[in-house]
This record gives structure tokens, sequence and C-alpha cells, in this order.
């Protein structure tokens, strides 16, 4: 029991000291990637998760949460590693703001499935961000069929 204990906090303490050295939205993005994930186990306590067909807690559905949650700070390190080889700050800060919109989003979605009262205003606005951020996906998805497609025709 001691060595378990010892182990937790020398766990807990390397997850602060990351924490700490963390740019701001990357903790901000933590932090709500590990809200989202507790408001989606107290959905599935109340049996209303649509993750699963019960809409009961789920092993397999919790699994495939945390599993997207590291694909997308797989993603933010990406995204940080391109700006330090282009010596820019653009992909990471537009990254991160994508992921803490979209976890914002799922927070307030699981919060209406448990019956918290959230904000119209808040829900448009988040909306708002969600579709610009999703436009511009789109956009660059495009953007990269074009560029595939006419290089094609040049080979």
């Amino acid at each position: 029991m001691e060595k378990t204990m010892k182990w937790i906090a020398a766990a807990a303490g390397a997850a602060v000291g990351l924490l700490t050295r963390m740019p701001t939205a990357l903790r901000l993005l933590v932090l709500l990637m590990a809200l989202d994930y507790l408001s989606g186990v107290g959905v599935a306590l109340l049996g209303k998760s649509p993750k699963s067909e019960s809409g009961a807690l789920s092993s397999r559905a919790g699994f495939a949460g945390l599993t997207r949650k590291a694909m997308i700070l797989g993603i933010v390190l990406l995204a940080a590693v391109l700006d330090r080889v282009m010596g820019s700050a653009a992909c990471t800060g537009a990254v991160t703001l994508f992921y803490i919109v979209n976890e914002s989003l799922s927070i307030l979605e699981n919060a209406v499935l448990l019956g918290v009262p959230v904000p119209q205003r808040l829900r448009q606005a988040l909306d708002v961000a969600r579709l610009a951020a999703d436009s511009e996906t789109l956009d660059i998805a495009k953007k990269e069929k074009e560029t595939e497609a006419g290089g094609s025709r040049k080979i």
C-alpha cells in the first residue's frame, strides 16, 4: 500500500510539474478534456449516454473517448513541432483553439444531458465558433484535394 501511494504521489507531482510548464491554452485544453471525460461518465451513470447502445457506462466507449483525447494531444504536439520547424506559433494556436471550442461544446452537451441549465447565448457563441472551425477545416481539405487533383494532371 505504501509503495502504491508513493507511485500515486510521484505521478501527481509529475502531472503538476508538466501542467505548470505548459502554455495557458494547452493547460485549458487539458482541463477541458478532463471535465469532458468526467461529465461524460456522469451522463453514462445516469443512463443517458449517446455513446453506448444502452446509454449506460461502457468500457468500450470510455476507452474510445480516452483514445480520441490522446489523439487530440498528439495533433497538438504535431502542430507545435511544425511551428518550431517553421519558426512560428500559428499552427499550435489554431489547433489548440479548435480543440478548446470542441471540448467546451462537448461539456455543454453533457451538461444539458445532466439537466444543468445552459444559457442559450453561450451555446450560440460556441456553435458559431464550431461552425467557423469546421468551415476552416473544410476549406483546408478542399484546397488539399484541388492541389492533389492539379498535381496528378501535371504528371
